[in-house]
């Protein structure tokens, strides 16, 4: 007789509670940003992502690795951006194929604000955890996401 594995073991109930966290955070976020500046979680990320970027810009791909999407998922999420003033597109004169995304001075101007909004809705999910314990839980989370290898 084999033995089986129990299907809550403690990594499994980890990525569990990790995707339920996750679930609640995204809600939380996305409707204060979306009360407060009109945008989602998701844009605001791209939007993070394109603020602190040497020169306000990624290339296309870059940014999809970072926000863990494909290329075209990325371009999808930028179009409404777009439309809005909140990025623009920058072609390399070098190559065609490469494609930038650029965040406009509105743009960062926004991100900047919707910080306060994403820092304090985290500081309230997160209550007051230890720097070690938050340290830790962001270097697992890192680990994770295959950031730093």
């Amino acid at each position: 007789m084999t033995s089986t594995v129990p299907p809550d073991t403690l990594t499994t109930e980890f990525c569990l509670r990790l995707a339920r966290a996750w679930a609640t955070l995204v809600r939380r976020l996305d409707s204060s940003l979306g009360g407060h500046h009109g945008i989602s979680f998701a844009d605001y990320q791209l939007l993070l992502n394109l603020q602190r970027a040497p020169e306000g810009r990624l290339r296309r791909v870059d940014l999809a690795e970072r926000l863990g999407l494909t290329a075209s998922g990325v371009t999808r999420s930028l179009l409404p951006l777009e439309k809005i003033g909140l990025v623009t597109r920058q072609s390399d004169p070098r190559d065609a194929r490469v494609g930038y995304a650029l965040i406009t001075p509105t743009g960062a101007e926004l991100v900047t604000n919707a910080t306060t909004v994403v820092d304090n809705i985290s500081r309230a999910l997160l209550g007051g955890p230890a720097r070690a314990q938050l340290q830790a839980t962001s270097d697992l989370l890192a680990q994770i996401a295959g950031i730093g290898r």
